[in-house]
Order: C-alpha cells, then sequence, then structure tokens
C-alpha cells in the first residue's frame, strides 16, 4: 500500500480520488484539504474529466472526520495561525464539492463522520453501503458540527438535523437514504462494479445523465429505517425554544430513546449544545456560501477559546474521557457568548478564491 495520503487517478474520464490513511480510519491531514482542493479545482477545468469518484482505503472507513490532533499540536506550539488555516483550507474544500460543476460521488463504506461527511454530503451524490455509520460528534470534543453541517443538517427531515447535531448519534445506511444524507444504497460487495460503471458513464456522451442513471441501476434496498419511525417523538421533544427547554421534553417523553439521547447530551459541552442549537435553527435560511463562513466564525472563535482543545485532551489526548467544561452546565452559559460566536471577523472573514 502506498504511503500517499491521498491517491489521485483518471481512469477513462473519471476522475478518482483515494483517501489512503487506513490505519487512522482515513482521517483527513490539514495538507489533504488543500490537496483534493487543488485536484477538485483542476479537474474542473479538465475536459478530458467529466465526473468525480471519491473512496476511502480499506473496509472500515470512508472518512473519520478531520485530524483533530493536528489542532491540539498547533495550539501546544502556540501556532494558532496554522489552526485557522486548517479550517479556512477545509471549508473552501467542502465549498468546492457542493458547488461542483461535475458530478461527483462518494462511496460511504463505513466509518463516515465530521470531516467525512463534509467531504462527501456536500456533494450531488452520496452511496451508502451496509457498513456505512455516520455521526457528527463534534459537540462531543467542545465544538460544533461544522464543513456545511449548517446547510445539510437543517435541511433534514423535521428536527431530526438537530437531534443528530447535538447528540452525536450514529446512523446506519437506511437512515441515511431516509434523512437526505446518502442518495442511494449499494452493497459493499458490489462496489468494484460500481466503479467500472461509473468508469463507463464518465466517458458517455452525457455523463450528467448516465452518472445518475447508473446509480439507480445499481441502488438496492438498505431496509427500514428506524430513525423514520421515531421521527414523530424526535419532533416533539426538539421542536423547542431552547435547548434546555428540549432537555426538559425528552426527559417527560420518558422513552427509552429519550433516555439514550439525554445521555450524551449530558456528556456534551454545555456551549456546544447552545451554539449548534442556535446554528441549526437558522440554518435552514442560510445559503451555502452563507451557513460556511457562519461556521468559519463559530470555528474562529473556538479556537480562542478553551473547550475545543480540553475535549480534545479528554477523548483522544489522555482518553480520561473526563473533559472540564468551561462552563460545565447549560444553566451558566451567558447567551452574549453564544452570539459573539457569530459575529463578523472583519478582515478575517472567510473568503473564496476566484
Amino acid at each position: 500500500m502506498s504511503n500517499v495520503e491521498t491517491i489521485f487517478t483518471v481512469e477513462g474520464r473519471l476522475g478518482c480520488i483515494h483517501l489512503n490513511r487506513p490505519q487512522v480510519l482515513n482521517a483527513l491531514s490539514p495538507a489533504q484539504f488543500v490537496a483534493i482542493d487543488r485536484q477538485l479545482a483542476a479537474w474542473a477545468r479538465d475536459e478530458a474529466v467529466t465526473a468525480v469518484v471519491i473512496d476511502g482505503a480499506g473496509e472500515r472507513a470512508f472518512c473519520a472526520g478531520g485530524d483533530i490532533r493536528a489542532v491540539w499540536d498547533a495550539r501546544r506550539r502556540g501556532d494558532d495561525a496554522f489552526n485557522r488555516a486548517i479550517f479556512r483550507d477545509e471549508y473552501r474544500m467542502d465549498r468546492r464539492i457542493h458547488h461542483y460543476p461535475k458530478p461527483v460521488v462518494s462511496i460511504l463504506d463505513g466509518i463516515t463522520m465530521g470531516g467525512g461527511a463534509g467531504l462527501s454530503v456536500n456533494g450531488r451524490y452520496r452511496v451508502a453501503t451496509e457498513r456505512t455509520l455516520f455521526a457528527m460528534p463534534e459537540t462531543a470534543i467542545g465544538f460544533f458540527p461544522d464543513v456545511g453541517a449548517t446547510h445539510f443538517l437543517s435541511r433534514c427531515p423535521g428536527q431530526v438535523g438537530l437531534y443528530l447535531g447535538v447528540t452525536g448519534a450514529r446512523l446506519g445506511a437506511a437512515d441515511c437514504l431516509w434523512a437526505g444524507l446518502a442518495t442511494h444504497f449499494v452493497a459493499a460487495a458490489q462496489r468494484d462494479r460500481l466503479r467500472v460503471a461509473l468508469v463507463a458513464a464518465a466517458a458517455s456522451a452525457d455523463p450528467n445523465t448516465a452518472v445518475p442513471d447508473t446509480l439507480a441501476a445499481f441502488h438496492g434496498d438498505a431496509g427500514p429505517s428506524p430513525l423514520s419511525e421515531r421521527a414523530a417523538a424526535v419532533d416533539r421533544c426538539f421542536d423547542r425554544a431552547t435547548m434546555r427547554e428540549v432537555i426538559s421534553a425528552l426527559v417527560a417523553e420518558g422513552s427509552d430513546w429519550a433516555w439514550e439521547a439525554l445521555e450524551p447530551i449530558g456528556d456534551n459541552c454545555p456551549l456546544s449544545l447552545a451554539l449548534t442549537f442556535r446554528q441549526l435553527r437558522d440554518g435552514a435560511t442560510l445559503s451555502f456560501d452563507e451557513a460556511i463562513r457562519r461556521e468559519y466564525r463559530m470555528a474562529c472563535r473556538s479556537l480562542a477559546d478553551d473547550n475545543i482543545y480540553e475535549g480534545i485532551r479528554a477523548l483522544v489526548i489522555d482518553k480520561d474521557r473526563k473533559p472540564a467544561w468551561t462552563p460545565m452546565s447549560l444553566a451558566e452559559v451567558d447567551p452574549a457568548r453564544v452570539a459573539a460566536y457569530f459575529s463578523p471577523l472583519g478582515e478575517d472573514e472567510l473568503v473564496f478564491p476566484g
């Protein structure tokens, strides 16, 4: 296996992006954000490439997110500019995928979390398999669901996006399809056949028609969606004016599902919960570009705070799973502090080249 982090190839007229860090579940390094963005920009201009496919090495993960240890290391050496650049480069890559002029197909075979969702859900086609495990677990590390989640979570049915954002709940293929996070289901054993078919589709006279037709031909039955069956309860509990009211509603609901939702909410960063609540409440009215710019503001404010570093320490560095959040409860979260995360950055706003 090559030591190259991202393998770029062209098969016929199909541009192929292969994430190649299976030892860390294909988590994206800072260098990969830049490399993938540059390659996508080049292929967008290249008439010889008509479609793109993105997949991950191994059978465990498409992409488990961004490499958050790099954020920790940069903070330790006092390189705040490096950390801001990580998020700037990642968000620019996510935006390019969202607006890409050619069909992009991501194969979500295995764990797909955080940055892996940004790399895929923002694109046109997302293929789940029976091994797909999707989640946005950022509130557990003192952060918020980013990489375009303001846009794609707020467009899930009802209050499902808010539920996913504050709990980090994990979804299988059927749930991803129902929630709109995946567009197709293909069995993992069919991956190679699908790739061959996509090469043929990319070489056709009309790839914009041939690619979705090919995906439709391979699309199978993922089975029932457990999430759809409790959608009414999700809406009943999460359609509230504040995060604290959501918690009260879950307690009153009293079902096994409600108590399962309360467990991570109780552990996750209180400030992150409040930020995520406002972020996703506002998200449905924002364009993608407005949403990702807002996320960059929130990311820069988070990098100047201690919660994200405390979360990384507790879950990744020391692994004691005992983060000391600031503040320690939702009741102590200052609304003015929350509002400050969303305020403009002035000359430091996220800008999009070209």
